[in-house]
């Protein structure tokens, strides 16, 4: 696989002028001149021993296989299955509260809204065919199945849907989808969205309109493994594809339910709105998927989930925005191993305060934006990863502090290779109160190489401090050679001088935090 991975680099890096040309670079933005004229900096060299890192170690993934899911899910006790209606089901209130949204599967159902639910023990999908009456779930060829109801997995149900089942198909037009409230296994088989009016997958048209989802909510496991998922989700909360969240903070209140967690594993996913979307998660492992050609996103764990591994994924044509974000205090997690790229915007997003992140050995290129955006998001390392041939920036980092950067290749991307800013979001439809920020930004900036960038190897706009060490700087796209923009561009000479020619460490910092630092 590492192989592999260096000739798509090689590869990539041979036609990387032509690629960039393409993206018709501007200059990169410049400083406010306010707070440049509010900073002088001091040049120096620091000593290298505090600068030097061994690589931190990344989780195992050998024992996240199929083998290991099958040994989870306990057969011993038949489930019940029962034909319920949704209201009053703690699982299914976020879909009924409210006339509007109970009209919806009114519309759908011609009648009071129900759900197929398997409570108090195991059910596999094939058996549960002779469970239902024929209208609500039928096989329409040897092994494909379709459900006109919702299914809700109950807090002590299980549900495994296996290679006995060639396929599922969740009618759009009936207002089918899928609940996961215990215990839920999709292995070796097929779940797609779909429009009995087509006789086709319920594809993408517009955000508004329903097309099933897969949700699993607080308290449960989900385990996905070697399964092809289609045409899930549309604009409406947790409706968004497969997502994984705890209750709404009213219920979670009350029901008291452990943040949810499991795995999906060697699979794919294409035209969702989400691929992948989790709230308050814990543990989950996204590994060894494919995410193409998705909505919105590809991979999105949101507010205040913790300990995920992503890794090992191929991202790409993601046609909103980004290929994998974490964004609102996603903590303490691994990402390593992907390729995210040729996506709408950014080929990785860390946002609105997602701290203490292992970013590794990961692949972004062909992104229309940029390889890797950091946006309010301080304390994270990244280490060794390859960002190529991006339209804009290699690596933007904004209101961020203490970004280590250790072993990075940013090479033949648009406008800068390392592009770190402030910028004041006060007067944007931000909540301040919700997602706070500092107008901050400090790198770390250890060994790697900036190579063949439109505008530039790098580019600091006021920053707290920034250190650089080892940093290769090869094959300028200016005629002029290597240059800064930024606070670096004015003492250019001084830093390459101590960078290039004396091999010594450099720290750019200003005047007054010096002061600071001595009182």
């Amino acid at each position: 696989m590492k192989s592999q991975h260096m000739l798509v680099a090689a590869m990539l890096m041979a036609s990387a002028t032509a690629f960039a040309s393409t993206a018709q670079p501007t200059k990169a933005p410049t400083i406010a001149k306010e707070l440049q004229q509010a900073k002088t900096y001091t040049i120096s060299s620091p000593p290298t021993a505090p600068l030097e890192m061994a690589k931190p170690a990344l989780p195992d993934l050998s024992g996240y296989t199929d083998a290991a899911i099958e040994k989870k899910i306990v057969r011993s006790k038949p489930g019940k299955v029962s034909i319920r209606r949704m209201m009053q089901e703690d699982a299914l209130k976020d879909f009924i509260g409210g006339d509007n949204k109970m009209a919806e599967w009114v519309v759908r159902q011609h009648g009071i809204p129900q759900a197929i639910f398997i409570d108090d023990g195991y059910m596999n999908l094939k058996d549960l065919l002779g469970k239902v009456p024929k209208q609500y779930l039928s096989e329409t060829s040897p092994g494909v199945f379709i459900a006109k109801l919702p299914i809700v997995v109950g807090r002590k149900g299980i549900l495994e849907i296996d290679k006995k089942t060639q396929e599922l198909r969740l009618s759009q037009e009936a207002g089918s989808f899928l609940i996961n409230d215990g215990q839920l296994f999709v292995r070796d088989t097929k779940v797609t969205g779909w429009s009995e009016k087509a006789n086709g997958p319920a594809l993408f048209k517009s955000a508004k309109e329903f097309r099933p989802f897969l949700l699993a909510w607080g308290g449960t496991e989900t385990y996905i493994s070697k399964t092809k998922m289609a045409s899930f989700g549309y604009a409406n909360s947790k409706s968004y594809g497969v997502s994984i969240s705890q209750y709404t903070p009213n219920m979670a209140k009350v029901l008291k339910r452990s943040e949810p967690t499991g795995w999906i594993i060697d699979s794919e996913f294409s035209d969702m709105w989400y691929g992948f979307y989790c709230y308050e998660t814990e543990g989950f492992v996204i590994k060894s998927n494919t995410y193409k050609d998705n909505i919105v996103y590809g991979i999105d764990p949101h507010d205040r989930s913790h300990g995920l591994i992503i890794a090992d994924n191929t991202v790409y044509g993601t046609k909103k925005k980004h290929g994998i974000i974490i964004s609102r205090e996603v903590n303490d997690s691994f990402i390593f191993n992907n390729r995210s790229y040729e996506n709408k915007l950014s080929g990785l997003v860390l946002d609105r305060n997602s701290v203490n992140n292992y970013v590794a050995d990961n692949e972004f290129y062909r992104n229309h934006t940029d390889g890797i955006t950091l946006y309010e998001s301080g304390d994270n390392l990244l280490w060794g990863n390859k960002v190529i041939a991006n339209r804009r920036h290699g690596i933007r980092v904004r209101n961020s502090v203490n970004i280590k950067l250790y072993e990075n290749t940013s090479m033949a991307n648009g406008l800068t290779g390392l592009y770190g800013h402030i910028k004041d979001l006060t007067d944007t439809d931000r909540d301040i109160a919700l997602d706070p920020f500092d107008a901050q930004v400090s790198l770390i900036v250890v060994g790697g190489e900036l190579a063949g960038n439109g505008s530039g190897p790098l580019s600091i706009d006021s920053p707290l401090s920034v250190e650089l060490y080892r940093v290769s700087m090869l094959a300028p796209t200016k005629s002029s050679g290597i240059s800064f923009n930024g606070v670096l561009g004015d003492r250019q000479e001084e830093i390459l001088d101590l960078l290039v020619r004396q091999q010594k460490a450099v720290l750019i910092d200003p005047v007054e935090r010096q002061t600071e630092l001595q009182d």
